[in-house]
């Protein structure tokens, strides 16, 4: 097998053309499965997603095996070419949108309770940050929606003659403009001016106004902070919080 990608939760390769995920032994037992599901819901919705081959284990470990979408991401395509990169923000809002444009009938994962979750299981946040917080993500009313949770250029795969949605492990039914600001978090600790650009582009495509997208700010950003991401700062995420959500 050849190792192609590795990340927070597993190690993803490529073998006899197909993609295979297999996952670090920390997580729960029944993640390869959840994920599986997700992905094959967002599948039968006609989204532009791998199929789901099997849900297997390998050497003991959890594993999903799906199609191989040969391409590049559009995070690469936009490094080779940064003079085309509101072409390719405006490619990937139109994939956003198509996931935002479908209304969940099904039992998938709610937001608010993912979010809460995770703002709870927070040790660095005091207990009456998190009350706060926890009020203000019960007190935003929204249309129910598909949420990718993790949507960004390089969960983006541009084939010869589509656009593949990857990763749907954080996918939830939700307010996508919880999911417009958590794409906008991710932008910005790389490039601020990226994030302004994807931000104003989604508000002007989609009536939104950045102050509608920007209240989930402290929300999603203590809710990262459950994610330990190696390369994420957590004072960062916790100046968001503070600015937006003081003690």
């Amino acid at each position: 097998m050849n190792l192609i990608a590795t990340g927070n939760t597993a190690k993803i390769y490529l073998h006899e053309n197909k993609i295979i995920k297999i996952y670090n032994d920390k997580l729960p037992e029944t993640e390869s499965i959840h994920e599986a599901n997700k992905q094959k819901w967002a599948y039968s919705f006609g989204l532009s997603v791998p199929k789901i081959l099997d849900v297997t284990k390998i050497e003991g470990k959890q594993a999903i095996i799906m199609e191989y979408s040969k391409g590049k991401t559009l995070g690469e395509l936009l490094l080779e070419n940064k003079d085309q990169a509101e072409y390719y923000m405006n490619l990937s809002i139109d994939m956003q949108q198509q996931i935002h444009s479908v209304v969940p009938n099904t039992t998938l994962e709610l937001m608010t309770e993912k979010l809460q979750h995770q703002i709870q299981t927070v040790s660095i946040l005091e207990k009456k940050q998190q009350d706060m917080l926890i009020k203000k993500l019960h007190s935003i009313t929204f249309d129910k929606r598909l949420c990718h949770g993790d949507f960004h250029l390089f969960n983006l795969i541009k084939t010869d003659n589509k656009v593949t949605i990857i990763d749907w492990v954080d996918s939830s039914v939700g307010d996508i403009r919880a999911d417009v600001y958590r794409t906008y978090l991710l932008y910005s600790y790389f490039s601020l001016e990226l994030a302004e650009m994807y931000c104003r582009l989604y508000c002007e495509r989609s009536g939104l106004s950045k102050i509608e997208v920007f209240q989930w700010a402290p929300i999603i950003a203590a809710a990262r902070l459950a994610e330990n991401v190696r390369s994420e700062s957590s004072e960062r995420l916790l100046e968001i919080v503070n600015q937006f959500c003081p003690l």
